[in-house]
């Protein structure tokens, strides 16, 4: 059976770190281009980051340019969002992704491309 966990998320204050895993069972993620994308309450879903199958390229939403890294260690069938410098809006529900749909080199934060999705971890920043 083909999933993804999601784990690291919690309660931080602003200012505060947080470093999400993402780890595959039944496939292997090096294969996959993968996307991070967030869920705050009452909003709709919006892609954070995304990292190609090569590593090589990695995008990132404007509000987390700066802040958010994202990282993959293929060998250990994982892929990392590292947070830094949190604030209050950064808050919600974080799902990791796995597509097969892309060039090894692209990564686009389209979420209807995306093939396998997590249960998601809670973040929230507050004080």
């Amino acid at each position: 059976q083909l999933q993804l966990v999601e784990s690291g998320g919690g309660l931080v204050q602003p200012g505060g770190s947080l470093r999400l895993s993402c780890a595959a069972s039944g496939f292997t993620l090096g294969s996959y281009a993968i996307g991070w994308f967030r869920q705050a309450p009452g909003k709709e879903r919006e892609g954070v980051s995304c990292i190609s199958t090569s590593g090589g390229n990695t995008i990132y939403t404007d509000s987390a340019k700066g802040r958010f890294t994202i990282s993959r260690d293929n060998a250990k069938n994982a892929v990392y969002l590292q947070m830094n410098s949190l604030k209050p809006e950064d808050t919600g529900i974080y799902y990791c992704a796995a597509t097969w749909k892309l060039p090894s080199r692209l990564c686009v934060l389209s979420a209807e491309l995306f093939n396998y999705w997590g249960q998601g971890t809670q973040v929230t920043v507050s004080s």
